[in-house]
């Protein structure tokens, strides 16, 4: 089948399983199922430069674009206590020009030819990506090496790109209804391990930062070592490797190991309960486990396990408490699986005339009942379903092919993973899910947190 067919044939069978009209066979017939949805496997070659840096060459000649992207192993996790907010404040200052480079220039540059650049930062990795027509390889690879070799760091950059942070922090968490959710769930679930802060920072860290913290950042993590090059699209990849070579080789190798010293979180030894108040208008009740890490065996059933009870409009939370009970005005979850142990929670915005001691009875009764119960046959095969059109439609373009070869390179350790993972899910069982929820949904596991609107009693 021409490569064309292959991605119409894709992009039908997604569009299927999206609408939910086509179901993979029940499991007498599984493998045959998988035959027919499976998307063909990555093709990419990997090498490592002479002073560290990881390099991934993907080539697909179906349009004339390439898209380039650097992935610094560095993160929110990464950050000294105190100097929170460090790695994305670096996300801002990778724009702000090097020693060819103007300022802002990397981004009108990428744009004037076509292409769109720009970045992002999690609790484990700052991603710097660029997409544009496949003759300006050489001009995006030499931006991206540049900068990474030469960034330019002066005290009137770092001053202004420090406010234009703490404004997004205004406008993102701040000023939001609920924004600062996520840090309270996180900052009383962790104790000592850095998921206990946020990305974003607080503004106390970030008005406290010096330029001699930026440069000691800047030279401790963004280092060819602690770097993963990803390209692909239409290029050739004998004289692609030859640019990489040619603009990132002359980086010298870091004289020292980029450090890795991040505190574990222990284990919890009983149920802990913190009860807060904020100003907004609803209460909100969370419920948390500590879980295992992005990988690990017990990662992929709770994977599906957080689809089943939490996914959507029909998943079970949405259905027992929104819609059966009426108990909240809204409710979810999610399955935080990232690179260290990290936290599965459900929570709910408790509905005006119903308590939040209801609202948490029945989040807990659905976590106990994926231990007491095998999830039915139909809610697996409709969570296997959503990640194989998740899977499927998440690597159409050449953005999200770099992002899954990247992943897997960076925080699996193992590249091969990219495309190994889809089996693992879709030999995900009922009792695969229900070892995982009787191992890590345990009373002694449990964080629960409830938040009233400021001065209402409960």
């Amino acid at each position: 089948m021409a490569a064309a067919e292959r991605a119409s044939s894709r992009r039908v069978v997604a569009a299927l399983l999206a609408c939910g009209i086509l179901l993979l066979a029940p499991s007498s017939s599984l493998d045959h199922a998988q035959a027919a949805v499976r998307p063909p496997k990555l093709q990419y070659q990997v090498s490592t430069l002479a002073n560290g840096l990881s390099v991934i060459l993907s080539e697909d000649h179906s349009t004339p674009i390439v898209h380039v992207e650097v992935w610094y192993h560095v993160g929110s996790k990464n950050e000294r206590p105190g100097r929170t907010g460090f790695a994305h404040l670096f996300e801002h200052m990778m724009f702000q020009g090097s020693r060819n480079v103007e300022p802002e220039a990397h981004l009108s540059m990428i744009s004037r030819v076509g292409g769109q650049s720009n970045a992002n930062t999690d609790e484990d990795v700052t991603i710097f990506w660029q997409t544009a027509p496949a003759q300006y390889l050489p001009l995006m690879l030499w931006l991206e090496a540049d900068r990474m070799a030469s960034l330019r760091i002066d005290r009137a950059t770092f001053e202004r790109e420090r406010q234009v942070v703490k404004e997004e922090r205004r406008m993102r968490v701040e000023n939001q209804p609920y924004g600062r959710l996520p840090e309270i769930i996180f900052d009383t679930a962790f104790s000592v391990h850095p998921y206990k802060h946020q990305p974003i920072g607080s503004m106390a860290d970030l008005e406290a930062a010096s330029i001699d913290d930026v440069q000691d950042f800047y030279r401790t993590f963004y280092v060819p070592t602690n770097a993963t090059l990803t390209i692909v699209g239409d290029f050739d990849a004998v004289q692609a490797a030859k640019l990489v070579e040619q603009y990132f080789g002359r980086i010298p190798k870091p004289t020292r190991a980029v450090p890795r010293d991040i505190p574990a979180e222990p284990p919890m030894e009983k149920e802990r309960r913190v009860t807060l108040e904020e100003s907004w208008p609803l209460s909100v009740v969370v419920v948390a486990h500590h879980i295992t890490y992005d990988g690990h065996p017990d990662s992929y059933p709770l994977h599906v396990a957080s689809k089943i009870l939490s996914d959507g409009q029909s998943s079970r939370i949405y259905r027992r408490l929104v819609y059966d009970t009426g108990v909240a005005l809204a409710a979810s979850g999610e399955g935080n699986i990232i690179e260290h142990p990290n936290l599965f929670y459900v929570l709910a915005f408790v509905q005006p005339g119903h308590t939040p001691a209801a609202a948490e009875s029945a989040l807990i009764a659905e976590l106990d009942r994926l231990k007491q119960e095998p999830v039915t046959d139909h809610e697996l095969q409709r969570a296997k379903n959503q990640f194989a059109r998740d899977y499927i439609m998440g690597r159409e373009t050449n953005r999200q092919k770099a992002d899954q070869l990247a992943h897997a390179a960076v925080i699996h350790d193992d590249v091969m993973t990219a495309d190994g993972e889809f089996d693992i899910f879709m030999g995900i069982t009922a009792a695969d899910i229900r070892r995982v929820a009787n191992t890590y949904f345990t009373e002694k596991n449990r964080l629960v947190i409830t938040i009233t609107p400021r001065g209402q009693s409960q």
